[in-house]
Formats: C-alpha cells, sequence, structure tokens
C-alpha cells in the first residue's frame, strides 16, 4: 500500500466503516486534501477494479485495495480531481463495469440556519430539506436524502439501486442536530427505497421516510423518490383569488360539503381489493358530479398514505405522501387542479392525534420513542393502539406543521379538517386512573397540544390566507374559533353536539318526538358560541348504525320524508353543511370502504327523487345569501315559533345581506297534516314557496302553496301571518323582500 495511504488511513474509522456501524462516512469517504496532494477513498465491496477518473471519462487512476473488505484508496502527490469533478469505474468480479460519481464527494445541501430553525421547531419548509429530493448537484443528477434520527448509531440509504444492502450508502450525521444526509448519484423518480437503522442496541430496523413524498402500493412498505416540481399547475388565478380572501369572507360564504371516501366513491372493479379508479380517473367524473349536485366543497378522507384499508386513512404512516392506492403525486396534483378548473374547493382530513405501531412507520423510529412521547401516560392512547404525538417536542412539533402547510402549499389544498382535536387536548381521552399524568397545574389539558394547535392557526392566517382549518372537536372547549383568551384559532369547528342531538331526535317515532322537542331546538342556545359546520358525516353510517335513510322510522314513504325533512331542517338552520357521500340519495346499505356506493339505487324513483331534492336544496343555498352570509351573525337567524312541541312543528326566519329575499322555514315533525295552518311573519307582503319537501317532484304528496299573502292578525307574537297547507313530514322555505309594516 502506498504509505501516504496508509498514514492517512484512520483505521477505526475503517473498521466502522467495513462493520457498518459509522455515522460519518465523509470522513474517510470521497475527495480530501493531504499536504499537497490529495486522497480519494471509495468503498466498494466486491468490487475487482476501481479507477477514478474525470468525468469525460479521461486522466484515469486505478485506485489501490486498502485491506480486503472492499476499500480502495487513491493517493495523488499533486490536486488533480478538484471538488465532485470526478467518478469512479467500478469493475466487478462478474466482469461489469458501473460509471457513477461519488456519494460521499458532495456538500450538505442543509445549512447551518436550517439546522437552527428545525431545532427550534420552526422550519416550516422542512419538507424541502429532508426527505427524498431528485435534483443535479454539480452537474450530475441524483438524489438528496435527509432524515432525522438523533438516538441511531447508523443510517443507511437502501432501495432496489443498491440491493438493499445498508454498508453501500451509509449517511453522513450533521453534528448533534440528529440529522443525517447523503446525495446519491444516479437515484432518479421511481425507485424505491427505505433507510436502514442502527439502533443504540446494535438492532437493524428499515423504516419507510417520514418526509417521503410517495409510498408502495400497500401491503408494501418501501417509500418512492418522487418529484414535486415536475406537475405544471393551471390554477394559478385560483390560488391569486383565494390570497385574497381573508376569514370574515369566508364566514359570509357558502360551503355545502361533500365529504367523500375515493376509494369507494366508485369502484372499477367490484370484486377486486385493488381495483380502484385512479386520481386521474376520478378527477372528471367527481367534479361532474359534485358541481352538477351543487356541492361547493369536497372533503376527501384518508389522503396521506396508510397501511390498513378499515382504518380509512385515519392511521397515517406516510404524511408526506398522498395514498398510492389512486396514483402518483403527479396524479394527486391534477386530480386537486381539475376540483379548481370547476370551481370547487377541496379539503383534506389531516391526522396529528395519533400514529400507528407499524414497524416501517413512526412507532419507535431511531429504536427509541422519538415522535410519540416516552411516558406511555402520554404517549399512547390505549382504547387505539396507538401512539400519541410528543407536541412537546420542537421537531416534532415543526414535523405537525409543515405537514399541515405541505399539503396547502405543494398540493393546494383549500383546507384541512383536524381529525380528533379532543383526543390532543385531554391528557385523560380514552384513560383510565393511572393510565394519565396531569400538567404542572395539576390539570387535564394537553398544554403542548394547545401550543401546537394555536402555532398552527396563526402560521397558517400568516402564509396562506383565504385557506382555512376546520376542527373536529367533540366537546366543549370554550374558543375553538377565536383567538381570545387561550383560543385555539380554528377557523370552523364540527357541530357534533348539534348531530349527536338532531338525529336522536329523527330516530324517534314521531309520537316521541314532542317529549324530546329540545333536541331539535337546544342547538340555537350554543350556534353563535363558535363557528359551526353542521355535520352528517361518515361516522354516523357505519357500524350497525344504520344509513341515514334506515335511521328514520316509519314505513318506506315516512323514511323518505323524513329524511327530506332533516335535509330541509339543516339547510335552514345556522352553520355551514356536510354530508356524507350516499346520503344525498339515500343509500340503504351502511358504508363500506370495500366497496362502491350504492348508485344501482337511482333505478329506483325514490331514490332518484331525494337526489334531486338535495341537489335543489343546494341550488337554494347558494343562491341565496340569507343561508349562509349571516351564519355567525345572531341577525342571521330568528325563531318565530320553536315552542310548538306538541304538533312537532318549528318556524324561523333567516337573514341575507340585504332585506330582500329573506326566507322563512316551516318544518313538520310529524305526519299529521295541518291545512288552514297559520304562521306569523315579520311583515307584509308576499311569500313565495321556492322549497317544499312534499312536491311530488321529490316523491310527495304533492301538497304546495306556491304564492301566499300575509295578513294582519295576531299569531306567534307577531302582528301578521300567512295561512299555509302544511303537509305531513314536510320542510317547507318561503322567500320574502322585508319591509316595515305602514
Amino acid at each position: 500500500m502506498n504509505t501516504k495511504l496508509e498514514q492517512w488511513m484512520n483505521w477505526v474509522l475503517y473498521d466502522q466503516l467495513v462493520a457498518g456501524a459509522i455515522n460519518a462516512p465523509k470522513h474517510i469517504l470521497g475527495n480530501h486534501e493531504y499536504g499537497k496532494g490529495q486522497v480519494i477513498t471509495a468503498f466498494k465491496p466486491h468490487a475487482k477494479e476501481v479507477k477514478v477518473e474525470s468525468p469525460t471519462g479521461k486522466n484515469a487512476h486505478v485506485m489501490e485495495k486498502i485491506g480486503n473488505d472492499g476499500v480502495f484508496g487513491l493517493y495523488l502527490p499533486k490536486q488533480v480531481f478538484k471538488d465532485t469533478k470526478y467518478r469512479y469505474a467500478t469493475t466487478y468480479e462478474d466482469g461489469t463495469t458501473v460509471i457513477s460519481a461519488d456519494p460521499y464527494s458532495f456538500s450538505s445541501v442543509i445549512t447551518d440556519f436550517d439546522k437552527y430553525c428545525f431545532s427550534e421547531g420552526n422550519h416550516f419548509d422542512i419538507y424541502e430539506k429532508l426527505g427524498a429530493h431528485p435534483m443535479k448537484i454539480d452537474g450530475v443528477s441524483g438524489t438528496y436524502f435527509a432524515v432525522w434520527a438523533p438516538h441511531a448509531k447508523r443510517v443507511s440509504v437502501v432501495g432496489d439501486f443498491n440491493m438493499w444492502d445498508g454498508k453501500l450508502h451509509q449517511m453522513q450525521i450533521l453534528d448533534a442536530c440528529g440529522i443525517y444526509e447523503l446525495f446519491i448519484p444516479d437515484v432518479k423518480p421511481g425507485d424505491l427505497y427505505k433507510f436502514e437503522i442502527m439502533t443504540r442496541f446494535d438492532e437493524l430496523i428499515m423504516k419507510a421516510d417520514p418526509y417521503g413524498n410517495a409510498c408502495q402500493f400497500r401491503p408494501e412498505t418501501a417509500s418512492v423518490v418522487a418529484d414535486l416540481n415536475s406537475y405544471k399547475w393551471k390554477d394559478e388565478k385560483w390560488l391569486e383569488d383565494r390570497k385574497k380572501k381573508d376569514r370574515e369572507s369566508l364566514e359570509r360564504s357558502p360551503m355545502a360539503i361533500y365529504e367523500m371516501h375515493l376509494g369507494s366513491w366508485k369502484k372499477k372493479y367490484e370484486d377486486d381489493d385493488n381495483g380502484y379508479y385512479g386520481y386521474r380517473e376520478l378527477a372528471p367524473m367527481v367534479a361532474e358530479y359534485v358541481k352538477d349536485m351543487g356541492y361547493t366543497h369536497i372533503e376527501l378522507m384518508g389522503i396521506a398514505e396508510y397501511p390498513y384499508d378499515g382504518s380509512w386513512g385515519y392511521q397515517v404512516t406516510g404524511y408526506y405522501a398522498p395514498t398510492s392506492r389512486y396514483g402518483s403525486p403527479a396524479d394527486f396534483m391534477y386530480f386537486v387542479d381539475t376540483m379548481h378548473k370547476n370551481g370547487i374547493q377541496v379539503i383534506l382530513d389531516w391526522v396529528p392525534a395519533h400514529f400507528p405501531r407499524d414497524a416501517h412507520g413512526l412507532a419507535r423510529f431511531d429504536g427509541m420513542p422519538l415522535y410519540e412521547h416516552p411516558d406511555p401516560r402520554k404517549g399512547e392512547h390505549p382504547d387505539w393502539g396507538t401512539y400519541i404525538f410528543d407536541y412537546g417536542y420542537n421537531q416534532v412539533q415543526n414535523f405537525l406543521i409543515a405537514n399541515a402547510l405541505f399539503w396547502v402549499e405543494k398540493y393546494h389544498i383549500d383546507g384541512l379538517r383536524v381529525d380528533a382535536v379532543a383526543s390532543m387536548l385531554y391528557l385523560d381521552y380514552g384513560k383510565q386512573d393511572g393510565q394519565w399524568v396531569a400538567n404542572k397545574y395539576g390539570s387535564n389539558e394537553n398544554l403542548e397540544a394547545i401550543e401546537l394547535l394555536q402555532k398552527l392557526n396563526h402560521i397558517m392566517d400568516e402564509r396562506n390566507p383565504g385557506a382555512y382549518i376546520i376542527a373536529e372537536e367533540s366537546t366543549a372547549w370554550p374558543n375553538v374559533t377565536s383567538y381570545d383568551g387561550n383560543g385555539l384559532g380554528f377557523s370552523f369547528k364540527w357541530n357534533m353536539g348539534w348531530m349527536n342531538d338532531f338525529l336522536e331526535y329523527m330516530k324517534a317515532d314521531p309520537y316521541f318526538r314532542s317529549f324530546n322537542h329540545g333536541q331539535l331546538t337546544f342547538s340555537l342556545m350554543y350556534a353563535y358560541s363558535e363557528h359551526f359546520i353542521l355535520v352528517i358525516s361518515h361516522d354516523e353510517v357505519v357500524h350497525l348504525k344504520k344509513s341515514m335513510l334506515l335511521k328514520m322510522p316509519g314505513d318506506t314513504w315516512q323514511q323518505y320524508a323524513n329524511l327530506k325533512t332533516a335535509y330541509g331542517f339543516m339547510y335552514g338552520h345556522p352553520g355551514k353543511k356536510l354530508l356524507f357521500m350516499g346520503q344525498e340519495f339515500g343509500q340503504e346499505r351502511e358504508w363500506s370502504e370495500a366497496r362502491s356506493l350504492d348508485w344501482f339505487c337511482l333505478e329506483d324513483e325514490n331514490h332518484k327523487k331525494l337526489q334531486q331534492y338535495v341537489k335543489d336544496l343546494n341550488a337554494i343555498y347558494n343562491k341565496y345569501s340569507a343561508l349562509y352570509y349571516n351564519d355567525y351573525d345572531i341577525m342571521g337567524f330568528e325563531w318565530i315559533n320553536c315552542d310548538d312541541a306538541s304538533e312537532s312543528v318549528v318556524s324561523f326566519i333567516r337573514r341575507g345581506k340585504t332585506a330582500k329575499d329573506q326566507l322563512l322555514f316551516i318544518c313538520n315533525f310529524t305526519p299529521v297534516e295541518h291545512d288552514g295552518f297559520k304562521v306569523g311573519v315579520p311583515c307584509l307582503g308576499k311569500y313565495t314557496e321556492i322549497l317544499n319537501s312534499d312536491d311530488e317532484k321529490y316523491g310527495g304528496t304533492g301538497k304546495v302553496n306556491k304564492m301566499v299573502e300575509a295578513q294582519s292578525g295576531e299569531c306567534d307574537g307577531r302582528d301578521q301571518h300567512i295561512t299555509i297547507d302544511l303537509p305531513p313530514l314536510s320542510a317547507l322555505c318561503f322567500k320574502y323582500d322585508y319591509k316595515e309594516n305602514k
């Protein structure tokens, strides 16, 4: 061996390298100055000969073997090859020769400022640095890999490009921040990879990339190199217009949300667990249907990658990757782009409340608790069998906040719905005594989670005006949708209280509804305490809860009439609207992620007429500002009569932007018709019926009113009234122009 090489070689690092246990391989591999000359060292197990040559293939130098473990070295008495300007020609024992640049000659892409911001929890573009990023450095094409694994002894990139051998691409640790990085030439989009991690206990574990942008199709679990910059967006005007919106404009806009599970909305092959339509196939079908039905938004369940179909996407392993069940990242971008082209906003369900224990995921990522809290009383959900994020750890907080921003900024998502917020806010959520630990004040609030949610909402407002975040929060936690006091700062909140009370009321036999009238009216006592969205979500039509249609009491006609009345009341009630797919046409079976919606139902006139009714509800909702403009202003709603429990009839008015086109709703929740029914009204004038759920076109008896004139005479505490024929089990809506009585 050349004497200079022998003098230069660090034999301790040599032993660590060949044993696959080195965390700083650039200290021994790559291009190094040595005196006035240079040393270039490579690790090429099974190589017969290795040459160093210029990028053009000239000026080749045969490297010497150092030991018998695949380490090769070259000493040159003067600088011949500068920086990265060389390549290896490696000839293996089978005679093949591979030409490649040296991964260990490239400088880090991650700066000291990146490391500082990440350690402080404030690097909101960290997804641009961690993960796998195809790029060109010094004219060499490849992929830059970086991962945070502070407890690891060694981390390697393994994949189909290196025979999954963890010794070949051992990564360089970047000092005490715990980030490992390596640029690997010639690795390209589509290549599979994982991180092989040697733990403190010398155990080798294989992990998918926490920041990976694509994953293998389940049940395989490798990450896939993806180029998120290859798609050419066409929604520039959409994004520009979105930036002009503030919270008030969002609150005063219509929001009719169609909640969807893409895999089961429609399937290509019903008898195939993998028989999904792709994002690009779904895009025009979804856009056409949603637009035709008059929905303004779609909300997608389960888009971030998840291993188990039955979790519906709520046990995530790939937070930065759209699920491969329906295609590639570029395909999902096309889907979002198509929605925007058709004027449809896209909301994603986002799950920072927990993550599963799957071996390839975040659980015990570097052999020890990292993303999860190390104390099982704070780091585990006993009922769900999942881990809880360590919300107080800066880098974990950064992972989550950056992830929320990632979907909005890289995929142009308009809003996020945060799943299971209550489980984040309460330390004792779903736990028995002894399974949780109090905060520093001795109470059950999770102070770190509160801080995370407040920080997230502030940053989203600052960076992405016009985007919004919705809380699924099932308790009476105060100020969820405000920054007042200890407010969380969400844009909207699901109204779970209304949903539970209302569905219980609607499931009751009409005979008993008079005894439960408060379940119908109580929601108005707190309707303005938050910026609510009224929801009838997927959770209400699974697990033996029955479909919406079959929740309704009575014979077939009454079930349909009840459901139409329920939807009419829901659309008249203050708050934005959400219905889960299939509810719009009265699917009879409970929803299952394993099959398509029962579109064959639409061959039946009852289902088809219910679908038309929901379509017309959406049309009226979008047309009349009274149904959305003052959702969060007390002047937008007023009871006419909410006390008629014996007849189970309610009436109320909704007010919009102006005195014109205000709306009067009358809902009859019993199968009793009332001819000559008097309703107090706010003013004299004409009242034109614009919706009647009993219309024949909706499958009703045809008892409609068209236009009626208000008459003087006291009723419901008013000085004037209208007289109508009120059909059984019905929702009626009249428009009128308010004017002062003379």
